[in-house]
């Protein structure tokens, strides 16, 4: 059998790259299909695509496509339709943009691994057009353009939803937007989780952790200014990206706030094994991080929308692993933290927890979905 697998883009190792390592540890042989591909050939960073050469689209070599590859959305759907996956059994797209929409034959079977519909296309669009500067620019030409733009994705991610014979959706959250926006069921399969290189610690130190990739959605200065509230209560920062500045600038005037910007694997789950809990801000479709925070016993502090509420279970489950927050504001951070202290989370139960999502039961599940649809 002859297996393709086709994602929308490589160019860091984060929470789609960790699904597509295991899927091709369901099948080494696959061949890899992808829009871009910038993943270094250097210090072993390709060692989790089995350092196969990626198959890519003529974005690769449009100008400036290594830093701006973004800039070519509009031109993705196209770009996804030249893939030339003929003659593959198989297709199995990870799709969060435009890879599910990969043309295929109907003697071929096409599994889509949905991690979100495109979000700034759909529910997220008013977001992302004022993250983009563009919420105030509707009677201009650029605000107008965006929003064509995003029209025109909507209309294909419609119909380019037909074309997969089965999706997954990598939490029930992201299955009621498939729901929502393709009027398609799906099956939940989580993501798998390295739970084995999280160091299991019982014995927590006196301060709080928060560690992502520093993008809008992900509410990082939120965390930073409600610590900087309660100026006992120590939080170290881990992770970079564009909204670093922002962040240094609401830690500058506060003394218990350590902003250490990125960090290795290693020095990342020492942090998250020895801090009191981890505090989260964002609405993910499922989140990684609050999951490898519980495999090291550590609680989770987290805003209840998202994939988040499947994997962390707050005070009325039996063995709770964490706490919610209902507002998106620093006061409510403030106050929930308060409320931590107050209350005691086994760290047993937070690693018991994390179990549930590991890459062996990614695998399996996985697996078997594929082969059962195969044989349908």
């Amino acid at each position: 059998m002859k297996v393709a697998i086709v994602v929308d883009w490589l160019v860091v190792y984060a929470g789609a790259e960790r699904v597509l390592e295991q899927m091709l540890a369901c099948y080494p042989e696959a061949d890899l299909f992808a829009v871009v591909d910038f993943i270094p050939n250097d210090e072993g960073r390709r060692e989790f695509l089995l350092n196969k050469t990626v198959t890519t689209s003529f974005i690769q070599k449009l100008p400036w496509a290594k830093s701006k590859y973004r800039a070519y959305l509009p031109l993705m759907p196209l770009a996804i339709e030249q893939l030339d996956v003929t003659g593959y059994d198989l297709v199995i797209s990870s799709s969060h943009a435009v890879a599910k929409g990969v043309i295929t034959s109907p003697s071929q079977v096409h599994v889509s691994y949905i991690h979100s519909p495109m979000r700034y296309a759909w529910d997220l669009q008013f977001q992302y057009l004022k993250e983009s500067g563009l919420a105030e620019a509707r009677f201009n030409f650029k605000g107008w353009l965006a929003r064509l733009c995003l029209h025109k994705l909507r209309l294909w991610d419609m119909a380019s939803a037909a074309r997969a014979d089965h999706f997954i959706a990598n939490s029930h959250y992201i299955a009621k937007r498939i729901q929502k926006t393709y009027r398609r069921n799906a099956t939940v399969i989580y993501p798998p989780v390295n739970t084995e290189q999280c160091q299991f610690n019982d014995k927590k130190e006196d301060f709080y952790i928060t560690a992502s990739r520093m993008v809008p959605y992900k509410k990082v200065p939120l965390i930073i200014e409600a610590f900087a509230k309660m100026p006992e209560k120590k939080l170290v920062v881990i992770g970079d990206g564009p909204e670093y500045g922002k962040a240094r600038l609401a830690a500058s005037q506060a003394t218990n706030i350590t902003l250490m910007g990125y960090q290795e694997t290693a020095v990342l789950i020492d942090y998250l094994s020895r801090a009191k809990a981890f505090v989260f801000a964002a609405i993910e479709d499922f989140g990684i991080l609050p999951v490898e925070a519980q495999a090291c016993g550590t609680p989770v502090i987290a805003y209840a929308e998202g994939g988040v509420l499947e994997s962390v279970k707050g005070l009325e489950s039996n063995k709770p692993t964490g706490m919610f927050y209902h507002e998106q504001t620093a006061q409510a951070i403030v106050e929930v933290v308060e409320q931590f202290e107050a209350v005691t989370i086994e760290p047993k139960h937070c690693r018991d927890n994390a179990h549930a999502f590991s890459g062996d039961l990614f695998r399996q599940q996985f697996k078997q979905l594929t082969e059962q649809v195969l044989s349908s």
